[in-house]
């Protein structure tokens, strides 16, 4: 009877906190792949424009050459540079901010992920049929015991 009793709770139990995880995991991929479209569009800003590059040097030319008074020996002794590129603040807030929710996301489906295993690995070892029902009730007894001491039902909850 208390076989039988405890196997329906934890049937329960486990079922309850797969489902959780299935939210999760739906919830974690769909975020995930907006995530990464916004990422995608957000990082250019990171990254210096070629263009900004070919255009600096282009009005150089063409200064040089619509300038008459200047000679030649001097534009070879002064090698001009672009001028260094540096990202604004806001796109490095931006992209830190997009790459922190992009972590958490796949850390929540990898908590996620392990607690369905976790779950099933609990039914597994916790309803063996090849024991006697005295060694089942302390194999389970020993189980819920470090369920409710690492306070499992607490974190499955609070899993993002």
């Amino acid at each position: 009877m208390y076989i039988k009793m405890t196997e329906g709770e934890d049937e329960k139990m486990t079922n309850r906190w797969q489902k959780d995880a299935d939210g999760i995991l739906i919830f974690t991929g769909l975020f995930s792949a907006a995530l990464a479209a916004f990422l995608t569009v957000s990082v250019q800003d990171l990254k210096s424009n070629p263009q900004d590059t070919t255009v600096f040097y282009l009005a150089n030319i063409y200064q040089l050459l619509a300038d008459p008074n200047i000679s030649h020996t001097s534009i070879l002794a002064t090698p001009v540079q672009p001028p260094a590129f540096y990202p604004p603040k806001s796109a490095v807030l931006v992209n830190s901010l997009w790459f922190l929710s992009l972590v958490i996301s796949l850390t929540s489906a990898l908590l996620a992920t392990m607690l369905q295993q976790w779950a099933r690995r609990y039914l597994t070892i916790t309803q063996p049929p090849r024991y006697s029902p005295h060694r089942r009730a302390s194999i389970r007894a020993f189980f819920v015991h470090g369920v409710e001491k690492f306070h499992l039902p607490w974190s499955v909850e609070t899993l993002p």
